[in-house]
């Protein structure tokens, strides 16, 4: 986004003149009575309020000047009179677009039934030293919106409302979890070992204690500690961290919810999934359905559809993929990796990833995993080689993921170390076996249902939304080669 320096010098001259001028240009403090949006739902000519915001258009017309002040709730047409205001409205040619003021004043329309404020005082709060983007619309480089979020809620009238149902969503669902007995906890976000997911992290080191430290890939496994120790119901909304790719649906950092419950276990899961979700949606809109694509919906009216792991493969790929032979071959043709040094899970996992995930747009629980993807999960009774475990898509992104809890020490600890022999095979992915968390395990675990959603990608369907950084406020981004300093444009 490239700034005129004229423009800046300007800025600044405006800034000087104001000053000599004795006006301070970033008061403390503005007493202000009411929000813009406010007054204007509830409309009273002849009130007199304190407003503030930023100044986003100024039309001089003589010894009158109309302007639109901007805060976060609207907009306000102000009216500035030279015959009102004789000792401060020469100023007025001082401020720029952008500036931070506040003003008092009487409310009325104007002969086109404008509602405005007549305004008989007004400060300076905060001078901007460089301009608001013009036409910010037809940027065609979203990834300055990214970059300047700040700019992006400044300007654009679509990006605040997205971060305002985000918000919205999460604290539905708290509610939801709050009015049914979970507890809200914080569990650590550097970690010895980092476990609860396959996934490489981010390492760093603690110099006063001398050792490395991971950000934690998942907060499963100090979740299922509390258990241990006796709390039944239990919940973190989280930020974790995954030191891989980035695309329109991973950020290296990225909001979780985890929740887990004694006495529970997949199919109690399912049921809360179900409940949480709906309820999200409600506390955006009421609605069961959401908007998906050009004049389509999403119904999220329970219950939702379940079908198996193996089962939706075969339907795409015409054959039974739990035989090794057949299922390296169809990935083979799918353009899938599937040489003899990768493990067979991995290649159903990045068969499903390719070919099935695309189509589950209607939200779908996905079960019956192959154990070998699922470490921490216990087994299906009647089938020791499926997990009792589902994840859930809509909109063909996974939303959530859930499992009946391995609560089994000696298990645990051999699913461990078969899964640090199958990574082995895969150079750019570690896997941590957690001794601290089978010791845990030893003292015994009540049988559990665990639940993780992710909260981008689900804010990504709240609010039909096709890439994560649209949800996330500072998504993570390449540094910029050259970034202008302020006082170099001086």
């Amino acid at each position: 986004m490239e700034i005129s320096d004229d423009l800046v010098q300007q800025r600044f001259k405006n800034l000087e003149e104001l000053k000599k001028a004795g006006v301070n240009p970033y008061p403390p403090t503005f007493q202000r009575t009411a929000a813009i949006g406010d007054l204007l739902n509830a409309f009273t000519p002849g009130v007199q309020p304190r407003v503030a915001g930023r100044l986003m258009s100024v039309r001089e017309h003589g010894k009158t000047v109309f302007a639109d002040l901007r805060d976060q709730t609207g907009k306000l047409q102000l009216f500035f009179s030279k015959d009102r205001l004789p000792g401060t409205f020469d100023l007025l040619k001082l401020l720029d677009l952008g500036d931070f003021i506040g003003v008092s004043g009487e409310l009325f329309e104007t002969r086109t039934k404008e509602k405005s404020i007549k305004v008989m005082e007004w400060a300076l709060l905060s001078k901007a030293l460089r301009p608001l983007p013009e036409k910010w619309h037809g940027l065609k480089d979203v990834e300055i919106r990214y970059r300047h979020r700040y700019l992006d809620l400044a300007v654009n009238p679509k990006a605040r409302p997205m971060f305002e149902s985000r918000s919205r969503m999460i604290a539905g669902m708290r509610r939801f979890l709050d009015a049914r007995g979970f507890l809200e906890v914080e569990t650590p976000m550097m970690q010895t070992v980092p476990g609860g997911a396959a996934a490489r992290p981010f390492k760093t080191h603690h110099h006063a204690l001398g050792i490395d430290l991971y950000l934690r890939i998942a907060p499963e496994l100090y979740l299922k500690e509390l258990l241990v120790g006796g709390f039944e119901k239990v919940y973190e909304l989280n930020r974790s961290f995954r030191n891989e790719g980035l695309s329109t649906r991973h950020n290296p950092e990225f909001t979780m919810l985890e929740v887990y419950q004694a006495y529970s276990d997949c199919a109690g899961m399912r049921v809360l999934t179900e409940e949480l979700i709906t309820a999200a949606a409600e506390s955006l809109n009421g609605l069961q359905e959401i908007p998906y694509q050009e004049n389509k919906t999403l119904s999220l009216k329970r219950p939702w559809r379940q079908a198996t792991f193996f089962g939706l493969l075969k339907e795409v790929a015409g054959m039974d993929c739990r035989n090794e032979t057949q299922a390296r071959a169809q990935a083979a043709r799918a353009g899938v990796p599937s040489g003899p040094k990768i493990p067979l899970e991995a290649v159903w996992d990045k068969l499903f990833e390719k070919l099935v995930q695309p189509n589950l747009i209607e939200p779908t629980f996905v079960t019956d995993y192959p154990v070998e993807l699922c470490p921490l999960a216990k087994t299906k009774p009647d089938d020791p080689a499926i997990a009792d475990r589902f994840e859930l898509y809509i909109a063909g992104m996974e939303v959530a993921n859930a499992y009946s809890e391995l609560n089994d020490p000696q298990e645990q600890q051999q699913r461990f170390l078969d899964q640090i022999k199958a990574r082995a095979a895969e150079a750019e992915q570690e896997f941590f076996a957690d001794d601290e968390f089978v010791r845990a395990l030893e003292h015994g675990m009540p049988p559990a249902g665990g639940l993780g959603v992710g909260i981008d990608r689900l804010a990504m369907v709240m609010t039909h939304t096709a890439s994560i950084r649209e949800v996330i406020l500072f998504p993570t981004l390449k540094p910029e080669t050259a970034v202008g300093a302020l006082h170099d444009k001086r």
